[in-house]
Order: structure tokens, then C-alpha cells, then sequence
């Protein structure tokens, strides 16, 4: 730890998309980001919802851009706000909102179309402009799920799409390795953010699902929100350097396999 509790991870001044970056997750690891002295273009779907993301982060630090990942022409744009704004790019921390909820039998062809445009065919799409931009070296991190690698009861589609993102960031990390650039992947659990809580109000007793889902927990509680932006800000900056292909559970202890 350095002065005044950073982590020192060489992030200063160093500038990072952020997707998804309105709440949960992304905005987590979007304040850690700029906490460490880095500057982040952050999407989201909503107007005001970006907006309010780029106050809190500060202007100073941060440049919003509403856009969905599922549309064709967000890459480019995400892409071309940061070099413009900022005149440089290191990488990107890429997540979509969760996916409809629902068992197999439930998700219409439609609905599973659409999650895959937007959970799979948008974050690779980011990922190749993100990876184009950069040059030789950066880093790329994907927001993903413990559904990787085991299925989460009534969330068929993250079960369904995420294992194979995973693996094609895999893949991706052999391609782009000889550039000096790195690909990996973040596997949030029970992490406390407002998609958990409704997930948790669904069962119609969200204390007692919460109740339940901690009792399998190792360390018996919901994950905060800093702890997730914290994992991902460490993937993302020179402090990993040497660590790429990696799927990293931040579940405190939930996935039981290796």
C-alpha cells in the first residue's frame, strides 16, 4: 500500500473503457480506477444514468458515452472518445447488465438472440476495437460469472454464454500475447449490487435468500462492490503485468472447483 491506502498498481494517468458503468459492478471498478489516478470512459445505456456516473467520478477523470454494447457502431465510438479525450488507451474492463433470468425451458429464441448479441457478440466487438487502438500492450478484462464454470439455478442464459466468452477470451489472450497484450476474465458471485438484491427479491423472501446463499459462502458474506472493483483494477494495471488467460473467481470462496 502506498500514501494515503492506494494500492500503487502504476495506474496514473494510464485510461480505460469501462462498459456497464452506471451502477453495480462497472461503476465499482470505474472508482477504484480513477482512485488510482487513471482516467475512464464509461458507457451505459441511459442518459442520465451516465451522467451521474461521470459527477460522482469526477469530470476531471472521467468521459461518458450512452451506448448499448449490443449496437454495431458503440466499439468504434467507445474507442474513439478515449483517444480523443484523453490521446491514449491501456485497456478495458467489459460488462453487459445480467441477462434475463430463467430456466432453459423459460428464454424465447428471442430473448436468447438478443443476450447474445449483447453479453457475447458486443463485449467481443469492444475487445477487437479496444485491441486494435492499443497498439502493443494493454489489457483486457471481462466481467463474467461464477456461471463459468458452474450453472447458477434459474439463470440459463449466463449459464449458457458466459462459458463460451470465457473460453474465447482465452483463445483471444493466444492471439494478442505476443503484443504484450493481456486477456482475462473476472468471475463475480454474490457481490452485493442492485442486480444480487433483484435476484434476491425474485424468490419473494430476499432475507431469507440471502440468508441461504451466505450459509454457502466460506466467508459467509456478500462480496462489496470495492472488493470486485479492486480485483479488476489489479487485472487491468501493470501490477499483473505477467498474468493473462486467467478466469478469476471473486466470490469469496463459492466456486468449490479449481
Amino acid at each position: 500500500m502506498g500514501q494515503n491506502g492506494r494500492m500503487d498498481l502504476g495506474l496514473k494517468d494510464r485510461v480505460y473503457i469501462v462498459t456497464g458503468a452506471s451502477r453495480g459492478l462497472g461503476r465499482a471498478a470505474a472508482q477504484v480506477l480513477v482512485g488510482e489516478g487513471a482516467k475512464v470512459v464509461v458507457s451505459a445505456r441511459h442518459q442520465q444514468a451516465v451522467a451521474t456516473a461521470v459527477s460522482e467520478l469526477g469530470e476531471g477523470s472521467a468521459t461518458g458515452v450512452v451506448a448499448d454494447n449490443a449496437d454495431a457502431a458503440t466499439a468504434a465510438r467507445l474507442v474513439a472518445t478515449a483517444t480523443s479525450a484523453y490521446g491514449r488507451l491501456d485497456g478495458a474492463l467489459i460488462s453487459v447488465g445480467g441477462p434475463p433470468t430463467g430456466g432453459v425451458l423459460d428464454i424465447t429464441d428471442e430473448q436468447w438472440r438478443a443476450a447474445f448479441g449483447a453479453v457475447f457478440v458486443g463485449a467481443l466487438a469492444v475487445a477487437r476495437a479496444v485491441i486494435d487502438a492499443m497498439g502493443d500492450g494493454g489489457s483486457i478484462a471481462f466481467v463474467l460469472s461464477t456461471s463459468v464454470k458452474q450453472p447458477i439455478g434459474g439463470l440459463a442464459v449466463s449459464n449458457g454464454l458466459r462459458p463460451g466468452l470465457a473460453m474465447v477470451a482465452k483463445n483471444l489472450a493466444d492471439e494478442v500475447g505476443p503484443r504484450g497484450i493481456r486477456v482475462n476474465g473476472l468471475l463475480p458471485g454474490r457481490v452485493d449490487t442492485e442486480r444480487v438484491q433483484e435476484l434476491d427479491a425474485a424468490s419473494g423472501d430476499p432475507a431469507s435468500m440471502r440468508r441461504d446463499q451466505e450459509a454457502n459462502i466460506p466467508l459467509r458474506r456478500y462480496g462489496k462492490p470495492a472488493e470486485f472493483g479492486r480485483a479488476a483494477a489489479f487485472l487491468l494495471s501493470p501490477a499483473s503485468d505477467y498474468v493473462t488467460g486467467v478466469m478469476l473467481p471473486v466470490d469469496g470462496g463459492l466456486t468449490r472447483g479449481l
